[in-house]
């Protein structure tokens, strides 16, 4: 009889190989599609289990700390401008605000619509998405709160010279150029995208640095639309007027808001559980 806990599928180590050489090559076998599944429910379950002020400040400092995408993106672009391709490096600075806010373990909406939805496809109760839908609302709110905070310090504070409060500017009117249509496409991308980099993070084994600078600078390369870097940019462009609010609501939020979650929840998260269900159920 097999021993409990013990697969017969579970692949022999080669002959020739001493104890410990076995256990290294075990150790170092890339994670099963379930075990990440797992890991990221595991996740999901605490932060869905978090109290109100905790979300609440982490989103906050979320939604400060993604502000920097923009500023490091327009400093590039500002002392980059005489070089040809200057854009191309630009939009490294782009990631500045993605590892910030990841490394630190702060709240980003679009994380959670991968992360938090995992465990109601698990629970199957309303209770689950009644859950899901308090996390984002918390989430969201803290991340656009601290949105607002870091555009109005781009945009009043005067500590940026003219060429970088222009590349600033550029950058946003960049953005708002996109038709409904479009925010609504690429942000469905964009969605993929980040909800693709959770799912590699378990098994980033030390390149979690070179993993988030990848997918953010495809993104930014992409113009992919997201919904918490481009709120800076969109709330700044109605700060100094060249964006009405509903411009910015209707033109921007509502339906980069949509492709984000569409992409990360309901193409994503989706796909990602039906290729582990049944080892989950079995």
């Amino acid at each position: 009889m097999a021993e409990k806990g013990s697969s017969s599928n579970e692949p022999k180590p080669q002959e020739g190989l001493t104890r410990r050489e076995s256990k290294e090559a075990k150790e170092r076998r890339r994670l099963r599609a379930a075990v990440v599944y797992e890991i990221i429910r595991l996740e999901g379950e605490a932060e869905l289990s978090r109290r109100f002020a905790a979300l609440w400040w982490s989103a906050l400092a979320a939604g400060l700390s993604i502000g920097f995408s923009v500023l490091s993106q327009a400093l590039l672009e500002a002392y980059l401008q005489p070089f040809p391709s200057a854009a191309i490096i630009a939009d490294f600075g782009y990631c500045v605000g993605f590892l910030i806010v990841i490394l630190a373990r702060q709240q980003l909406f679009t994380e959670n619509t991968l992360t938090a939805v995992l465990p109601v496809m698990v629970r199957k109760d309303w209770s689950a998405v009644w859950d899901v839908l308090r996390l984002w609302a918390i989430v969201l709110g803290g991340n656009l709160v601290g949105c607002f905070l870091f555009a109005a310090f781009l945009a009043y504070s005067g500590a940026f010279s003219d060429t970088t409060q222009h590349a600033i500017t550029e950058i946003g009117r960049h953005l708002m150029a996109n038709s409904p249509t479009e925010m609504f496409m690429k942000g469905i991308v964009a969605g993929w995208l980040i909800a693709a980099l959770v799912w590699m993070l378990p098994s980033a084994e030390g390149t979690e640095i070179f993993i988030i600078t990848l997918i953010t600078y495809i993104i930014a390369l992409g113009d992919f639309t997201h919904i918490i870097a481009g709120s800076v940019e969109a709330i700044y462009m109605v700060l100094i007027g060249e964006t009405s609010v509903w411009q910015a609501f209707g033109g921007f939020f509502i339906p980069t808001l949509l492709g984000n979650v569409a992409g990360g929840t309901v193409l994503f998260a989706m796909i990602s559980y039906a290729q582990v269900r049944q080892e989950l159920e079995g």
